[in-house]
């Protein structure tokens, strides 16, 4: 249960961070570039050891999918370039939350104790993973809209922890991972795309 309380509690301090640096417009650089490295390394963290495992690169196909798609759609007309850029937040935070219910659900004790690294692991992630949701939103919809994305982390969380590891480990693999996939390449595309358009530092 203690896994379970921190693991809820860590997504607050994302905001905290964010606020605290740009507080101080030397730090805003760092910020920055902090959320640039952070997204595709997650990224990165998230979907390579899968293709690795199973010798299959069509998670990293799809990833590479989700990432041009937007860009895609961009081009085909600049008047749907801010909707396909909301799009892909909103596809790419549903992939975070289906991450984070996954999460909730692995901390469900079973038959020992949880492992101290995994638990610290599924902690300490969630603070960049909460800062570059903050980020990616607060510029663009205020602290309401970004409060409730990260928000949905800890509601997913809950709901993960809730339903248990047992039901949540009956949903197919293979689907599960390309959607994750797929929602990754979108965010990666949000982010570098906001970056260049639409971060103002307030």
């Amino acid at each position: 249960m203690a896994y379970l309380i921190a693991a809820l509690a860590a997504p607050a301090l994302g905001p905290v961070l964010y606020r605290l640096l740009h507080e101080h417009p030397k730090a805003v650089r760092a910020v920055d570039g902090f959320v640039y490295l952070a997204v595709p390394v997650l990224v990165a963290w998230q979907v390579f050891p899968h293709a690795w495992e199973e010798q299959n690169l069509l998670a990293i196909i799809v990833l590479v999918v989700g990432f041009l798609l937007p860009a895609a759609a961009e081009r085909v007309s600049h008047v749907i370039e801010h909707h396909a850029d909301n799009v892909a937040l909103v596809v790419g935070l549903s992939g975070l939350v289906i991450h984070a219910s996954l999460e909730g659900a692995a901390l469900v004790p079973q038959a020992g104790s949880i492992a101290v690294p995994f638990a610290l692991a599924v902690i300490l992630h969630r603070i960049p993973v909460s800062l570059v949701i903050w980020w990616l939103i607060r510029p663009r919809f205020g602290i309401l809209v970004a409060s409730a994305g990260v928000g949905s982390l800890v509601l997913g969380t809950m709901a993960g922890y809730a339903v248990g590891i047992e039901v949540v480990s009956g949903t197919p693999g293979s689907a599960l991972v390309l959607y994750q996939a797929f929602v990754s390449g979108s965010l990666v595309h949000v982010v570098f795309h906001q970056g260049r358009h639409d971060h103002q530092h307030v």
